[in-house]
């Protein structure tokens, strides 16, 4: 095999790898607030987790294609860009994890993307694409791909709609309970938080799985066009896509990957989001829960990359808003959000770095 066919092998493998930790990475997304709650033990909420993150991983491709094609131009993406970019998301991700911060790997692998790109384009910042039209040839409609109206909007306001939404759906539900025995509440609403969390599960393989599907894609689509896999042996035939396209096996291996990751967990961060930042019965994981996966499957119907952890840890903000305010350790809650404020900078910027050392 040629040594570009060898380092492309290494990119799908660096890919995949990104793809697991993603999956233990952001397990607490899913399942912190059903463990906190006691609902479910850890090695059943993850199961639960693992199963659903499985069936999310395989529901569309919409935010695959916004990440594959959106949001740089992929003239400029060559192998080692795609390289570049999963060490740097790889890094953040590891780092936020051994602090328990629950950063977005949404957001780290984005982030990895730009400042990979902006280093293969020589530091020419046109290829970030900031916002482009595109029509449908089908049916005439107008929509808008880029990194404003795919990144930079909903990162604003996926945290700003989880934290209202949880808010008022909380004070709503305190309405529906507030003559209900405490007892009777615990019974109903753990028996609901299960159905809520597999949601929650749902909408992290929704969102997550099918930005490392569009990476996939948007490496092996480059290496075909550079004719890296021109006299690849017949059995890597598969691997040749000539037009950008999310195949089926690359849905299904990122699926099984994502759903393998969540498998193994992230008991740091299901630590802070279910135990520190405050405290929940099963009525608030309820309410939290399927505040932020109705998000997450919206705007991934929509195409948008929206973070995970950002809208479910808003929604548990939101939550314990509505339970009492200062409920919420805020001194926790200024830490994740830096974390959140770097994550895109300080991963753009090492993905820069690394394919600066490697080229």
């Amino acid at each position: 095999m040629t040594s570009a066919l060898i380092l492309l092998l290494v990119v799908i493998f660096v890919v995949l790898a990104f793809e697991y930790i993603n999956g233990f990475h952001d397990t607490a997304n899913a399942i912190a607030t059903v463990v906190s709650t006691k609902v479910l033990t850890p090695r059943q909420a993850i199961i639960l987790a693992a199963s659903a993150n499985l069936v999310g991983a395989l529901w569309g491709d919409a935010v695959a294609k916004t990440i594959g094609s959106g949001l740089v131009d992929t003239a400029f993406v060559t192998t080692m860009t795609i390289l570049a970019a999963m060490i740097g998301g790889i890094i953040w991700n590891l780092i936020t994890w051994y602090f328990g911060l629950p950063s977005s790997s949404s957001h780290a692998l984005i982030g990895g993307l730009c400042g990979a790109s902006l280093a293969s384009a020589k530091g020419d910042w046109n290829v970030l694409i900031w916002a482009k039209e595109k029509v449908n040839p089908e049916t005439g409609a107008i929509t808008v791909d880029g990194i404003w109206p795919k990144v930079v909007v909903p990162m604003i306001t996926s945290p700003v709609l989880g934290f209202v939404i949880g808010f008022i759906f909380m004070g709503l539900l305190f309405i529906l309970i507030r003559n209900w025995r405490p007892n009777l509440i615990n019974n109903i609403f753990g028996k609901l938080q299960i159905v809520s969390a597999a949601y929650m599960g749902f909408g992290h393989g929704f969102a997550d799985a099918q930005k490392t599907m569009g990476i996939l894609a948007l490496t092996l689509y480059t290496a075909t066009q550079a004719g890296t896999l021109d006299d690849a042996p017949a059995f890597l035939s598969f691997l040749r896509t000539p037009e950008f396209d999310v195949a089926t096996w690359i849905k299904i291996l990122c699926a099984v990957v994502m759903a393998a990751g969540t498998w193994a967990g992230g008991w740091r961060i299901i630590k802070t989001l279910g135990h520190r930042m405050v405290k929940m019965k099963p009525v608030h994981g309820f309410a939290a829960e399927m505040t932020g996966a109705t998000i997450l499957a919206v705007t991934g119907h929509m195409g948008m990359p929206v973070s995970t952890t950002h809208t479910i840890t808003t929604s548990i903000m939101g939550v314990g808003a509505a339970k009492r305010f200062n409920s919420i350790r805020w001194t926790l809650v200024e830490r994740i959000v830096w974390a959140w404020v770097l994550t895109i900078p300080i991963t753009a910027g090492l993905s820069y770095v690394i394919f600066k050392a490697l080229d």
